[in-house]
């Protein structure tokens, strides 16, 4: 059947959170070199492993595996969300962000807690500054509004993800529907998400394509309904025989140019 309803994911699809994140790293540990003789990327390291460590640890892990929010995402968002897992998660992170750096400072024998709460404040502030997309995001989705019904399909907090649509409003006007995991209370892989995106959106997995860039969500869950998928792989990573992916691109323009063979 033909294709006519397009469904992103947001993370790593079209926003270029990665980048982001290691931008915002970058930039706070070069700040925190400048005060202590450290090296800006052992610092990063220790941060990021103290940060996944203190992350698991925490009683609402669970439930952000569920709903589909990692330790990164964690050490700026507010979660001023109105589940009681969210309003735990809202009391837990100040501590969290101040904990992550002041451990990984102490990986690389800095004790300075005051110093950790400042870094963990820092970090807040350079992630919003560093709102970055692929190059060929909006020109992809310039040729395929009009064309298409786009839905926009992301895990994450509602106050968080919303963030990211806030610090980049280019995005949010392309799509009719925007759906977060954390309103809807399971996130990608789980099949009941995209069935709530179908029939909010009023489509059928047969008239419906998931572009994503990540195999163990983006793609096991469309796969869970039946629906047609395409991994964005623009990083080569290897595959995984336990989930085949319909198609398999290295870029968005490589995903527009399949699109409209289809």
């Amino acid at each position: 059947m033909t294709i006519q309803t397009i469904i992103f994911d947001l993370d790593d699809t079209l926003l270029w959170d990665q980048k982001s994140v290691k931008t915002a790293f970058e930039k706070t540990c070069t700040y925190a070199s400048e005060k202590y003789a450290i090296d800006a990327n052992a610092l990063e390291e220790a941060v990021r492993e103290s940060a996944r460590e203190l992350y698991q640890a925490y009683e609402t892990y669970d439930y952000t595996v569920l709903i589909g929010i990692n330790p990164f995402e964690g050490l700026w968002g507010t979660f001023d969300d109105p589940t009681d897992s969210f309003q735990k998660m809202k009391t837990i992170v100040p501590g969290y962000r101040t904990n992550a750096w002041t451990n990984g400072l102490a990986k690389l024998g800095i004790e300075d807690s005051t110093f950790g709460e400042e870094l963990g404040k820092r970090f807040v502030e350079e992630r919003k500054k560093c709102p970055f997309l692929y190059e060929d995001t909006f020109t992809v989705l310039d040729q395929l509004k009009g064309k298409y019904k786009l839905v926009l399909l992301t895990n994450g907090a509602p106050s968080l993800q919303n963030l990211k649509l806030e610090i980049t409003p280019e995005i949010a006007p392309y799509f009719e529907h925007i759906i977060i995991s954390g309103d809807f209370g399971k996130g990608k892989p789980d099949a009941s998400i995209f069935e709530y995106v179908m029939e909010k959106a009023g489509v059928t997995k047969d008239n419906s394509i998931m572009v994503g860039d990540n195999l163990m969500t983006d793609i096991l869950g469309s796969s869970r309904v039946g629906m047609r998928n395409v991994w964005i792989n623009r990083e080569n990573k290897p595959k995984n025989p336990d989930v085949v992916p319909t198609y398999e691109v290295d870029s968005l323009t490589a995903f527009l140019e399949l699109v409209q063979k289809l």
